[in-house]
């Protein structure tokens, strides 16, 4: 391996830009060369990785010498394929942003990748990795004494715009239910360490997007939902999503209950979203209320200004990229994130949609 650790980056949009500002922030990494299709987001991106030579085609990049490893941030339907390609010309550790895949019918072709393919995967699952998150995980069932019941609530903005829509449409995404929630189904297995066995929801579009329309297509995806998920140990979990709640203070609030007691974090949105007159945004937080003797005990989580200027996800983009780059220098023996784990988060957002389309509980056993 060269003195640098140098990155070969496939999609430059939002994500993948925020990707390249945090790789800046690593000691000894590069960002050699990149593929990205659409020249604004070429534009936005050389800002960020001045170095980089920008390639027309993925094979161009997998022909580009001196590569250590790779990072897929494009459009979620290019994963599978991309992952394919990348098998049958140059198998270097990836780090490939969620959704892992976002069909049903990926499965197959995910599951041949994965037993074939020779070097890590590494799923990212930023929210794993924000500072209050990673806090509560850390004290979650201390301070419950065994958890019995998880809240995750997520009340914030619509979809923001991203190259060609392809956010807007279930066929490209996977759903809002895969593309935004797949996080926190990983947080549910993280935090409750069982498997989910059946998932019930009800959900809808009542507010985002209704007046637009995309040669001729209106988007098709959710904008709200509840979701209830029973896990095998008998733990139960449920998710809250408003996508028309950018009023927030918080925009994550995620809460589990035991026994003993409740630990609650409280996450900000993105920094660059707060108003100015209403002074300086939100701090994350962690607080703990045990039942006997009662007190709440609350406690403030900062992130580090740099990081929060270098994305929109709390500073958990650098810290995952800080464990993907031990990785791929051998000094950790697997992803933290495995494609397992992608997986199950992916199925479990399309057990919610089939819920919510179909009325009826999901068995997990349908799929697996």
């Amino acid at each position: 391996m060269s003195e640098l650790t140098r990155y070969g980056v496939i999609g430059c949009g939002m994500m993948g830009q925020e990707h390249l500002r945090n790789i800046a922030l690593l000691p000894d990494t590069q960002v050699a060369v990149i593929f990205e299709p659409d020249a604004d987001m070429r534009t936005a991106a050389a800002e960020f990785a001045p170095e980089a030579v920008f390639v027309e085609t993925l094979d161009e990049l997998l022909a580009f010498d001196g590569l250590d490893c790779l990072m897929i941030a494009s459009p979620n339907h290019c994963h599978v394929e991309q992952l394919e390609r990348i098998a049958g010309a140059r198998p270097l550790p990836v780090l490939v942003e969620k959704p892992l895949f976002t069909a049903l019918d990926d499965l197959t072709r995910l599951a041949d990748f994965a037993a074939s393919y020779p070097a890590p995967v590494w799923v990212a699952m930023e929210y794993r990795y924000m500072p209050p998150v990673a806090a509560f995980l850390k004290q979650a069932q201390g301070a419950t004494g065994g958890i019995k019941m998880l809240t995750i609530r997520e009340h914030r903005f619509p979809f923001l715009d991203k190259v060609g829509a392809w956010n807007r449409f279930n066929a490209q995404s996977g759903g809002t239910f895969v593309e935004k929630c797949c996080h926190f189904f990983d947080l549910m297995r993280l935090t409750l360490g069982s498997e989910p066995v059946r998932v019930m929801a009800s959900g809808g579009q009542d507010v985002n997007h209704l007046d637009e329309a995309y040669n001729g297509q209106v988007p098709d995806i959710l904008d709200n939902g509840y979701v209830i998920v029973d896990f095998a140990d008998g733990t139960r979990a449920m998710l809250d999503l408003c996508m028309f709640a950018e009023g927030a203070e918080y925009q994550e609030e995620i809460s589990a209950v035991g026994p003993a007691g409740k630990i609650e974090a409280f996450v900000p949105g993105p920094g660059r979203f707060w108003p100015d007159d209403l002074g300086a945004p939100p701090v994350p937080k962690l607080a703990v209320s045990p039942r006997s003797p009662k007190g709440p005990v609350t406690h403030d989580i900062p992130v580090d200004p740099t990081l929060l200027d270098a994305g929109d996800h709390n500073g958990s983009t650098f810290y995952q990229h800080q464990k993907f780059l031990e990785l791929v220098r051998g000094e950790r023996d697997a992803p933290e994130v495995s494609m397992a784990d992608g997986r199950m988060a992916v199925l479990m957002g399309i057990a919610a949609q089939i819920a919510m389309q179909e009325k009826r509980v999901v068995e997990m056993s349908e799929f697996l």
